[in-house]
């Protein structure tokens, strides 16, 4: 068994994923935050929109063409990160979140190198993301990773786009 300071990061085709392996956990907090902080706070996962309880209840389904890292540590899950199929040339990072309790420990910056891998691996030639103006850290670490902000290709509010070679 794992020590419980170690996190690894393991991969998961959408096609195997399950709703068991605490990956709904981890896309609940990560939505509710969300919402929470857009100013629409909403007291539990039935009150998402309904694209969002679906990736949290069916991940195989909401995530089939994509690849899932998940941070793990013992056995349970602590961060993940989604990297879809690329399209155009590029693969986009999404729903990238850290169980509060592990943050500081550089799992973010392990699912974001993984990520990074798989994408090259699927023939990739950019990664895209979109990030929330008010997450400066994440803003951060993405910069470090080589991200620059780029021209939106989402006309939400406070959105911000961001894009890197591979």
């Amino acid at each position: 068994m794992a020590d419980q300071h170690e996190v690894s990061i393991v991969r998961r085709p959408g096609r195997a994923l399950s709703a068991e392996d605490g990956l709904g956990a981890l896309l609940a907090a990560y939505h509710l935050r969300t919402e929470a902080e857009k100013g629409e706070p909403v007291a539990d996962v039935d009150g998402l929109p309904d694209r969002y309880r679906t990736e949290i209840s069916d991940p195989r389904t909401a995530f089939v063409d994509a690849v899932v890292l998940m941070a793990v540590s013992g056995s349970a899950a602590v961060g993940c990160l989604v990297v879809t199929a690329p399209a155009d040339g590029r693969s986009e990072i999404k729903r990238l979140w850290t169980d509060p309790a592990f943050r500081g420990r550089g799992v973010a910056s392990g699912l974001l190198r993984a990520a990074l891998a798989q994408a090259a691996e699927s023939g990739a030639g950019a990664v895209r993301l979109s990030v929330w103006k008010w997450r400066t850290g994440a803003i951060a670490l993405y910069e470090r990773f080589g991200f620059a902000v780029t021209t939106s290709w989402d006309e939400r509010d406070q959105l911000v786009c961001m894009e890197r070679a591979l």
